[in-house]
């Protein structure tokens, strides 16, 4: 397992909570011995690859916003072109999933994973993806850019009683059929003292022990890239318990 990560993603970027100082060091302190790869930049063909020229503008309205963001996005075709041969997970920031081809919001900017998996499909590595967004919110950027694209699976799961929620994550990837990559879209926000008040730290070694099960039907490629997660005082652990179970 890589963790793809450079220092700039600790960069208070603005004021949203996805920014907040300390929410990347929690992570990092966890993630301690793990092999940490830096990614470079995404360039901006890249971010044509699904976002237009109008969005990818508002953004570079504000220099350390589009740094950062490019950086992300960057950090996301780092974590998939890895995950090719060994599991990988994207430790970037800003999140990605609320953003579309010609919008953004909800702490987003560009659709990190959108982008990875785009360049990869691009590129001919793999045909079919299947994408699992277990973020508290709807992946809607991510639903917009591939909802008429049919060689890519959107599962985004909602959040509600934990045993529930767990066997019908289990129930809907048994379900998914015919995909070369699984990209997930990582939220921790669910958790149980989080916005989302429902998944216990050991739940998140489940799902991610679930994911890593579906791999086998594409040669175990899997790659996870972080989203939400806001409370900072347990973020690194349930992180690393779900890292523990996607390897």
């Amino acid at each position: 397992m890589k963790i793809v990560f450079h220092e700039k993603y600790k960069r208070v970027y603005t004021y949203d909570p996805a920014s907040e100082a300390g929410r990347i060091e929690n992570i990092l302190e966890a993630l301690k011995g793990y092999e940490f790869v830096q990614p470079e930049p995404a360039a901006e063909e890249d971010l044509l690859l699904v976002h237009t020229q109008s969005l990818i503008d508002s953004v570079k309205r504000d220099a350390l916003v589009f740094e950062v963001a490019s950086l992300a996005a960057g950090g996301a075709i780092t974590a998939a072109q890895i995950a090719l041969n060994e599991p990988a997970f994207g430790l970037i920031r800003p999140p990605g999933h609320h953003a579309s081809r010609d919008f953004n919001g909800g702490f987003c900017f560009f659709n990190n994973m959108a982008i990875a998996i785009t360049k990869l499909i691009q590129d001919k590595k793999v045909n079919k993806a299947l994408i699992v967004d277990i973020d508290l919110h709807y992946g809607n950027g991510t639903y917009d850019i591939f909802s008429s694209n049919e060689n890519i699976i959107f599962l985004n799961m909602v959040c509600q009683e934990r045993q529930k929620y767990l066997a019908e994550l289990k129930e809907r990837l048994e379900k998914a059929k015919e995909y070369d990559i699984i990209g997930v879209s990582a939220g921790f926000d669910t958790y149980e003292k989080d916005w989302g008040r429902s998944l216990k730290t050991e739940d998140y070694n489940t799902i991610g022990s679930m994911i890593k099960k579906a791999a086998k039907s594409c040669h175990g490629r899997r790659f996870a890239l972080l989203e939400g997660g806001y409370y900072i005082p347990h973020l690194g652990k349930y992180v690393k318990s779900f890292l523990q179970g996607l390897e």
